[in-house]
């Protein structure tokens, strides 16, 4: 898990070299890095799912996903209950800390880079990632502050997980069902850009569910 551990130092570091860069930027410039933010957002997201889309076997998955994903968010209303956190943790940004996990975690490389590294030992994709991760964090916390630090564990967590799951369902994580994830994931991470530019606001946390969907699917057939 030596790509893991480089993946999380490089966004701790870059949190707080962003957060250190804050200090000298003034209203305007924060604006701009965070319109700056919302259009990477947006173009990674729209790239994640064109590039997905033309590999996707199953071109109506992702619609029952988005659907299912949306009316259990919905019902359980995972958005409201995320934001409850602001009154727990004072200085929290929960749009920063979702913006960030979207963009850490989601990302073919994140679920692809742990897979590489346990079934053939090779960090490459994890070390690219980490390096794109280390920019992205430090503009993300020039604009949301420390809070984007939550994502570092989320992340190791996240790609641990997937780490560990590899090593015992090696033929379950098929280029499919990484499509599949891919083509969700870019439209949330697509959402999120949006909502960031306030082109328009959409609940993205309420559509966190939308990408178990897939694998669940692949897990009832597998």
């Amino acid at each position: 898990m030596i790509g893991t551990y480089f993946n999380t130092g490089t966004i701790i570091a870059g949190t707080l070299i962003g957060c250190a860069l804050k200090k000298g930027i003034n209203e305007k410039k924060s604006a701009t890095l965070l319109q700056a933010m919302g259009l990477a957002a947006t173009a990674i997201g729209i790239n994640s799912l064109v590039s997905n889309m033309a590999k996707s076997e199953l071109p109506v998955l992702f619609i029952v996903a988005l659907a299912i994903g949306g009316y259990v968010g919905e019902s359980i209303d995972l958005d409201a209950r995320v934001n409850g956190l602001k009154s727990r943790f004072t200085g929290l940004n929960i749009e920063g800390v979702v913006t960030a996990v979207l963009l850490f975690c989601v990302g073919t490389l994140a679920i692809l880079g742990p897979i590489e590294s346990a079934l053939n030992h090779d960090n490459t994709l994890l070390f690219t990632n980490g390096t794109l991760d280390f920019v992205t964090s430090m503009v993300l916390a020039s604009s949301f502050g420390l809070s984007i630090l939550i994502a570092a564990p989320i992340l190791f967590a996240w790609q641990g997980s997937i780490y560990m799951l590899a090593n015992y369902l090696a033929d379950f994580f098929t280029p499919a069902l990484m499509a599949e994830i891919g083509v969700v994931g870019g439209i949330l991470i697509l959402c999120t850009g949006l909502s960031i530019l306030k082109v328009v606001q959409i609940k993205t946390i309420n559509f966190l569910p939308a990408l178990l969907v897939p694998i669940i699917y692949f897990w009832a057939i597998f």
